[in-house]
């Protein structure tokens, strides 16, 4: 769907993007205004789990060490998403009106699964680079690994432009590396003097943590989204079921490689558990949840966005909880991460394709599919549409 369009009314040549998906081009038709306030929804939700994860780590920890493995973490993270999805489903699956596709027969799971293999790749990741977090958690304190963790939005973006053929206009571009100043503006000092990392001085082993720590997850993010709106007619309570699926199967491996390495006795899962480890669980599965949203529904760079807003709580609620100073680097750097966050934002409005536009780059691939006859009732009823604009009435989030 690459090139221009001319208009039916107007007779006005404009460019049409590259479509993840008919369904997904779809769906962004009809969802205009509507859209930003699931986008302030999600980033809500978003910024006060993102922002809780380091607190809860840095809590979890004792003498500065971990008494439990982080893969049963991981593990049960997993198996209590999967456990959310089903439920979903059978919620889903009831409500379900006459006509409609039914979800829980074996044939529809059969061409789901079928359909949604990619999500394995982002599975696999996330499963890599959910140990990671943990990791990092042993080097940096929770407001430096928040702000670390910011830095995979350029990576993201590079990915998009490269993966899913997004386009970003030189504004967005340069509010990016805007916000990578405002994160270099806010490097702190949180490695303890003589500790090593991996036998690597102290240095080398953080910046390696820090280059894995940014590019995993930047791939999964990606990845992630590319599966899931690729697939855009599929359930995304089915989605996230193969997604935990493949998830809860590597972090399993994980287990079992671990126990042939440490011995039998580390395969207990429950090994070091603690109220804040719970805690900590539930709140990985409901990030994980509402991450899915954004990647279906909104878009990755918003969700990288919304954690660089949980920095600042993430901030404050470390120097509140554990002492942790803001100092005034702090301060200047998320200042100048949320003035990137309103130039990408705001020209990102400016840069959305109007529905008419999607409207009109569809009825141009029918013409080209079909024989050409001529309606005058349909001419009339798409000029009128062309004029009007879609209609809104569609839900925004599956029910």
């Amino acid at each position: 769907m690459n090139g221009e369009v001319e208009c039916s009314v107007c007779h006005a040549k404009v460019p049409v993007p590259a479509a993840v998906s008919k369904a997904y081009d779809s769906h962004r038709s009809t969802v205009s205004s509507r859209q930003r306030a699931l986008n302030v929804l999600l980033v809500s939700g978003d910024c006060v789990l993102a922002g809780l994860q380091p607190i809860l780590v840095y809590m979890s920890k004792v003498d500065g060490k971990f008494k439990f493995s982080p893969i049963s973490v991981n593990f049960l993270t997993e198996i209590t998403k999967i456990i959310f999805a089903i439920i979903m489903l059978f919620i889903q699956a009831r409500r379900l009106k006459v006509g409609d596709k039914p979800l829980l027969t074996v044939s529809t799971f059969m061409q789901a699964a079928r359909n949604n293999a990619l999500l394995a790749v982002p599975a696999f990741l996330y499963a890599i680079n959910n140990y990671l977090k943990f990791i990092m958690q042993l080097y940096f304190n929770p407001a430096s690994v928040k702000m670390l963790s910011n830095l995979k939005v350029l990576v993201i973006a590079v990915l998009l432009k490269i993966i899913m053929r997004r386009r970003f206009s030189t504004i967005q571009w340069e509010a990016l590396a805007l916000l990578l100043i405002g994160i270099s503006v806010n490097q702190l000092k949180s490695l303890p003097e003589g500790s090593s990392a991996l036998g690597l001085p102290v240095a080398a082993g953080a910046y390696l943590y820090t280059l894995f720590f940014v590019t995993v997850p930047a791939l999964a993010s990606v990845y992630n989204e590319k599966a899931l709106k690729s697939q855009f007619d599929t359930s995304i309570y089915l989605q996230n079921l193969f997604l935990y699926g493949y998830g809860a199967i590597f972090n399993f491996l994980g287990l079992v490689i671990t126990a042939i390495i440490q011995g039998p006795g580390s395969f207990n899962i429950l090994e070091g558990h603690s109220k804040a480890t719970m805690f900590l669980i539930c709140n990985n599965a409901a990030q994980g949840i509402l991450s899915s949203f954004f990647f279906k529904y909104a878009d990755t760079i918003l969700k990288k966005y919304s954690s660089t807003i949980a920095t600042i709580f993430t901030g404050v609620a470390s120097a509140v909880l554990f002492g942790h100073t803001l100092t005034i680097n702090f301060v200047l750097g998320i200042s100048i991460v949320i003035i990137s966050m309103h130039q990408y934002l705001s020209n990102q409005i400016k840069d959305e394709v109007p529905s008419s536009k999607i409207e009109m780059a569809e009825a141009h691939d029918q013409r080209v599919k079909e024989p050409i006859y001529v309606n005058v009732s349909d001419s009339v009823a798409s000029e009128a549409k062309h004029r009007h604009g879609s209609d809104e009435r569609q839900p925004l989030l599956p029910v």
